[in-house]
């Protein structure tokens, strides 16, 4: 066969092919394809392994059960959490809150770790006349004798002795103690009660322990959906460039026998 003949046959060829690979004509527009390049990794994100799955993708199912068993634990762990909140909550109303307070209120959980501290909160106000001057509580061993404690040595120069009644210093110690001691509604005590101060302090301690560990399960739960949103976008790109592979064309202008010819390479 001729140079030029070749040439020729070959060069149909190449239109042949190009024309296939025009917009609508067998081959996906860019948008089309990056949609699908995208649309693995948003599902893993949603819901991981899913974008492995619909890569066909065994390890999907990894991620999809690492997800369930931590989803799992997670809510175990709440639930023994609050369990045990509501354990010590009751231990501290029903024995060490007794006679003090007539109906149940609840408080903030910092509350609850004085107690685990404290024997006893101590009286607020030791003045018999509640209209007069507050005199606070003076035994160190309770919380309320601790806060005053506190409050004499950051405001007084010598906290065994008192300044004159009325003196800014005398002022600002009778504030801090009246901004963080413990008032009359929420006194208590675990006198004649250690055994059952001991059970409270192991149950707000497993409790928090719990909630604590829930906690590092959200942690496990987003590290699953971002390394699963990952491994799909790389299984993704990957999957797209093998197609490129087997659709692509490009051609080669060489010469061969002293006249042009025109080679195609599928790459």
């Amino acid at each position: 066969m001729r140079p030029s003949a070749a040439g020729a046959l070959v060069a149909a060829a190449v239109t042949a092919g190009t024309a296939a690979a025009l917009p609508g004509q067998g081959f996906d527009s860019v948008p089309a394809a990056r949609s699908r390049l995208w649309l693995p990794p948003l599902a893993s994100l949603v819901v991981p392994g899913s974008g492995q799955l619909l890569l066909k993708r065994d390890r999907g199912m990894v991620y999809l059960a690492a997800e369930a068993f931590i989803l799992s634990r997670f809510l175990q762990l709440t639930h023994d959490g609050r369990r045990g909140a509501d354990r010590y909550r009751d231990l501290a109303f029903a024995v060490a809150r007794r006679g003090f307070a007539s109906s149940r209120r609840d408080t903030v959980f910092e509350y609850y770790e004085i107690m685990e501290r404290f024997p006893a909160s101590g009286e607020y106000n030791r003045n018999p006349d509640p209209r007069g001057r507050v005199i606070p509580e003076t035994d160190p061993t309770t919380y309320n004798g601790s806060i005053w404690l506190l409050a004499r040595r950051t405001y007084w120069s010598d906290p065994n002795s008192p300044p004159p009644p009325g003196s800014g210093a005398d002022i600002a110690a009778l504030n801090f103690y009246s901004a963080h001691a413990v008032g009359p509604d929420f006194r208590w005590s675990w006198h004649d009660a250690s055994l059952e101060q001991q059970e409270y302090r192991a149950t707000i301690r497993s409790s928090d322990d719990a909630f604590r560990s829930a906690q590092n399960q959200l942690g496990l739960l987003l590290a699953n959906h971002l390394v699963s949103a990952i491994d799909a976008l790389i299984s993704s790109r990957l999957s797209a460039g093998l197609r490129r592979e087997a659709t692509l064309e490009t051609t080669w202008m060489g010469r061969r026998y002293g006249s042009r010819v025109r080679v195609t390479i599928a790459f």
